[in-house]
């Protein structure tokens, strides 16, 4: 079977919604999962703050890549930044993973890229094996940490007057 994939329109925000809410509940995260059809059209369509790609095999969407671009100072480059990769578990093994990936590097490199990013939660093994394996190649960076400030801790954060 083939494997086509294709840039997003605005038309598949309820399939885009879906594939995210398919990988939150996955991810033992479904509770999380808060952004509307109406956010996705409003960040990824009118301000373009990330891009989506769709893959489907025989006609029926079976995945696709959330990304954006980001920067390197030590590089002084551009990079892509992988939010999300989904292929559903109907078709996993079958390359659809592989294709997205691969055309996600083929874009970076286009686009000046000298390096792609992404994260995967520490318990998802075929995630974690799928990228530092022979079919993707990366180096699971485990020095680096990643923080976040979200919602209220970002709220509360932004308002503080004091130093430290």
């Amino acid at each position: 079977m083939a494997i086509v994939l294709r840039d997003a329109t605005e038309a598949d925000v309820p399939l885009i919604y879906d594939f995210i809410h398919e990988l939150a509940t996955y991810e033992k995260l479904a509770h999380a999962h808060v952004g509307t059809h109406e956010d996705l059209r409003d960040t990824l369509f009118r301000h373009k703050y990330a891009h989506v790609v769709l893959a489907s095999m025989d006609g029926a969407d079976v995945g696709f890549a959330l990304f954006f671009f980001n920067y390197s100072a030590f590089l002084s480059k551009r990079g892509l930044y992988l939010e999300d990769l989904y292929v559903r578990p109907s078709v996993r093994g079958q390359g659809v993973g592989t294709t997205l990936m691969k055309h996600l590097a083929a874009l970076a490199l286009a686009k000046g890229c000298r390096h792609m990013n992404w994260t995967a939660i520490d318990w998802n093994t075929p995630a974690i094996n799928f990228y530092v394996g022979k079919t993707v190649g990366a180096t699971l960076m485990n020095e680096w940490k990643i923080f976040q400030l979200q919602d209220d801790s970002l709220t509360r954060f932004a308002a503080t007057t004091t130093t430290e």
